[in-house]
Parts: C-alpha cells; sequence; structure tokens
C-alpha cells in the first residue's frame, strides 16, 4: 500500500532533485526499501492509466504487484512501487 502521504514525500525529493536520474531512484530506495521506484517518460505510461500524482515536470504512476506480477494500478491498496514518469517540456 502507498498512502498519499507517501506520494507526496516522493513527489517533494524529486520536485527538490535537479533532474530525474538514477540518483533520485538511489535516494528513493534508501527512504523507502520496501517499494520499487523506475524512471521512464511520461510518453511511454499507456493513455488510459491516469497518474496517481501530476507535476509540472513528472506525474507519478503506482505498480501493483497482485497475483506476483508486476503491472501499472490505480489501486493505492495493491501498490508496491511507483514510476516516475518525466513529462516533456514543450
Amino acid at each position: 500500500m502507498i498512502s498519499v502521504d507517501t506520494l507526496d514525500q516522493i513527489a517533494e525529493i524529486a520536485v527538490s532533485s535537479v533532474s530525474l536520474n538514477d540518483d533520485v531512484l538511489a535516494a528513493l530506495k534508501d527512504r523507502w526499501p520496501e517499494l520499487r521506484f523506475t524512471l521512464c517518460n511520461d510518453d511511454d505510461m499507456p493513455a488510459r492509466l491516469s497518474p496517481a500524482l501530476q507535476q509540472e515536470k513528472f506525474n507519478l504512476y503506482l505498480v501493483g504487484g497482485s497475483e506476483h506480477c508486476l503491472s501499472l494500478t490505480d489501486d493505492p491498496l495493491q501498490a508496491v512501487g511507483v514510476v516516475l514518469a518525466e513529462v516533456d517540456a514543450i
């Protein structure tokens, strides 16, 4: 389970970084070792899925782990990780 408060804290760490990179992932993994984190471009995310949290430069999506398979989810109760999806500047 990932709470709204945890998502807000993850976003604060990402916002405070110069860019989304492996250093940000390492900091997140250190803070929440029980969660999975990954980076990608927001264009790589399915259009049918709304982000769990939106920021100007990135969106956060939830990763679920039900039935031993990782997949995107909109259910924070089943979330075991977060995708930080960078939004391209227009």
